[in-house]
């Protein structure tokens, strides 16, 4: 299609999920069986998703199953449920979640907290009322699932309670920063055989109540949150383990000092693994329990597999996969400076480690015991861009076997005979096939679909800091500043925007059709404006030695690294650098205030999302991990807050936060408008009464993205 032809953007467009390009099947699982590949997808293109299949034999693909009843939406789900979906960052409607017993074609559909099981063509309920996080035996014989505080069964002798929680604590549902910082959103863990069952017993009754009033509302309504806010308690955790048939239950003496059950595995031999992250992220234990039998009173003991340290801090992995034949498993660590696999005995002995050299082996995908390789997901020559590699056990060099550049992800069958692969690139909306080994397509799930709107992809640079240090950046021209646009047909430099996050975790700068239906940078570049992507130092994807800079004073080397993106901007020719302003949402909110407040001679107008503005009022896992307590570091917790700049504020700053966010609380940005008030500054502020961190409402969308330009042409 012509560009000429291409819509423009509008804010009601850019506030639109899904993006254009990104309504495409989600959740891909091979059958247990091998003979279909399952999804969910939305044939209309909008949020509300359906159970479909690819039988891979013929290459039909048939709309399954839709949501038997009323589907779930924002409004009739448990506040749980709501929560969890805030952790998942999960939009979607529908049926959004359904899982496969690994060897049995049983499948469980939870919806709208009741539970659905598809076996032999038919749907039967199994049960109702305030279902949580559900699971099922290897066999599909037996399902498990967490209502009111307690892990419950439903097999053989029917619907059963399994454990009972003392008052004030919880078991099989996992704390908050479990499920927000430590990517672990389940609190319980059925053995393989499904007749024991690992749960997280939870007491949070010390941790003082952090209530949020619902303003918005015509009915007054307020939620209780226990938030262990940084250099405070956290929650008390213990690990139990209960057998299905009896109902006696033991608990493992953990027996280390503070810190965070970080990941639970049972190993095909019975012993329980689990790995005990240090509340300071710098010691992870992988510790083994042999359980007696039967199960009694008393407390089990650890036998210590492995150790590592790492400085300044460890990042956590789902890498851990064991070996049924032989007891050896397989491992992942950053000790090089870049994440690796390792091989070791099953007393904890390593054997051999498979990768190495600079770069990453991101995540292992799947294990193929029989085959003697591991399949991992990662990149070797550029970060830009993640592939699909396997390696042998036995060592050697890892097989790539995804081509096409940019990013892939993938599901790997379960005989190993071929692999989902989900691709896109810049240029190249997501297409989602069935490969074979070899890379060879065999059965296209999805097709690219036509883009329409006017969202050329932007363009990917590397430059060089002043101390050397080699970064990334996107550059999104406006539209008269492109190439071959013609000469003078731009009036001069424009003005530049800074889009920014700037935190540990996501990769802003990657070869990924996300870049490109970033609309809201297309929008500003739509409108005269260039809009700049850099990944300072600190950010996910380059190495341990590129993330630690930023460790212990946060606020501090990202905004110098913003900062040399914008004068190596200016040396392209084509922004005017006098006129620089940036937005950010969450840490990029957090960046956009510490880069007015101090880089004021760069930066000349911001708009900050539901930002961070004193770390003390952050939880206990993350602020810790990179910033150690205020007790340790009272004089990095004051230079990494805005508040104490507040004074030196200089440019027009707009504000934006939701009142009823429940991760990075109002009070954040209410403490902001306090400081600026007594310091005689002027800003502007922006309050959706009921949103939280991450706005779903379109309509609210709307009017922010509206808004967000507006600001932006007024003050640039």
């Amino acid at each position: 299609m012509k560009t000429a032809e291409r819509s423009q953007l509008t804010p009601e467009l850019v506030a639109r999920y899904p993006r254009p390009g990104m309504a495409i099947p989600g959740r891909l699982r091979y059958s247990p069986d091998g003979k279909f590949v399952t999804y969910l997808f939305s044939e209309r293109g909008d949020l509300v998703r359906d159970l479909w299949r690819l039988d891979l034999s013929s290459g039909r693909k048939e709309h399954w199953l839709s949501a038997p009843g009323e589907a779930v939406t924002e409004e009739n789900i448990s506040r749980e449920e709501v929560l969890r979906r805030e952790r998942l960052r999960l939009r979607e409607t529908g049926i959004t979640e359904y899982f496969w017993a690994k060897k049995a074609n049983v499948m469980l559909l939870p919806l709208r907290g009741e539970l659905y099981r598809w076996a032999e063509g038919k749907v039967t309920r199994l049960t109702g009322g305030g279902v949580i996080d559900p699971k099922v035996t290897d066999d599909g014989q037996r399902v498990f699932f967490v209502r009111d505080g307690d892990v419950w069964t439903i097999g053989d002798r029917g619907e059963r309670r399994l454990t009972s929680h003392p008052a004030g604590t919880t078991n099989g549902i996992a704390e908050f920063v479990a499920q927000e910082e430590l990517d672990r959103l389940s609190g319980y863990w059925p053995s393989p055989k499904g007749d024991l069952i690992a749960f997280e017993q939870v007491d949070e009754s010390h941790i003082p109540i952090y209530p949020i009033v619902h303003q918005g509302k015509a009915a007054l309504e307020i939620e209780e949150h226990r938030y262990p806010f940084a250099g405070a308690e956290n929650a008390r955790v213990k690990l139990g383990v209960v057998s299905v048939a009896s109902g006696e239950a033991t608990f493992m003496d953990l027996g280390r000092e503070e810190g965070y059950l970080a990941r639970v595995d049972w190993h095909p031999d019975g012993r329980l693994l689990v790995q005990w992250l240090s509340r300071d992220w710098t010691r992870l234990e992988l510790l083994a329990f042999h359980l007696p039998s039967p199960l009694g009173e008393g407390r089990v003991g650890a036998i210590p597999l492995l150790v590592e340290k790492a400085d300044p801090w460890i990042n956590l992995h789902s890498d851990l996969h064991a070996i049924e034949a032989t007891g050896e498993f397989t491992w992942s660590s950053e000790r090089s400076g870049f994440r690796h696999l390792y091989l070791y005995a099953p007393d904890g002995r390593l054997i051999r480690q498979l990768t190495s050299g600079e770069w990453l082996a991101e995540a292992t995908v799947e294990l193929d015991e029989r085959g003697g390789q591991l399949y991992f997901v990662g990149w070797r020559t550029s970060p830009l861009e993640r592939h699909l590699f396997r390696v042998s056990l036995e060592g050697g060099e890892p097989e790539q076997l995804t081509s096409e550049p940019g990013t892939h992800g993938v599901v790997i069958a379960p005989d190993f005979s071929s692999f989902v692969d989900a691709w896109d690139n810049r240029e190249h909306p997501p297409s989602i096939t069935v490969r074979n080994m070899q890379g060879a397509p065999q059965r296209v799930i999805h097709e690219a679909m036509p883009n329409d709107l006017e969202v050329p992809p932007p363009e990917l640079h590397q430059f060089r800091t002043s101390d050397g240090v080699e970064l990334l950046a996107a550059v999104y021209r406006p539209h008269s500043h492109r190439p071959g646009a013609g000469e003078g047909q731009g009036g001069g430099r424009a003005p530049v925007v800074v889009s920014v996050y700037g935190g540990p975790g996501p990769q802003m700068v990657n070869d990924s059709w996300a870049q490109t239906v970033d609309l809201r940078a297309q929008w500003l570049a739509q409108n005269g404006f260039v809009v700049l992507k850099v990944d300072n130092r600190g950010s996910a994807r380059r190495g341990r030695a590129f993330e630690a800079p930023i460790a212990r004073r946060l606020g501090q080397i990202e905004v110098r690294d913003q900062v040399e993106g914008v004068r190596w901007l200016d040396s392209q020719g084509f922004a005017d650098t006098s006129r620089v302003g940036i937005y950010g949402w969450s840490y990029g909110g957090y960046m956009t205030l510490m880069a007015l407040l101090t880089a004021p001679n760069i930066f000349k107008a911001g708009i900050a999302g539901a930002p961070v503005t004193f770390y003390e009022g952050y939880d206990t896992a993350y602020t810790e991990k990179y910033m150690g307590t205020p007790q340790e570091n009272p004089e990095g917790y004051r230079l990494g807050s805005p508040l104490t700049y507040a004074d030196q504020l200089r440019a027009p700053l707009l504000v934006v936060h939701g009142m009823i966010d429940e991760n990075v609380h109002f009070r954040h940005t209410a403490r902001l408008m306090q400081a600026l008030i007594d310091a005689g500054k002027r800003f502007e502020s922006l309050i959706y009464p009921n949103e939280r961190h991450m706005p779903r409402s379109e309509k609210d969308r709307v009017d922010m993205e509206r808004r967000l330009l507006e600001f932006f042409q007024r003050n640039l």
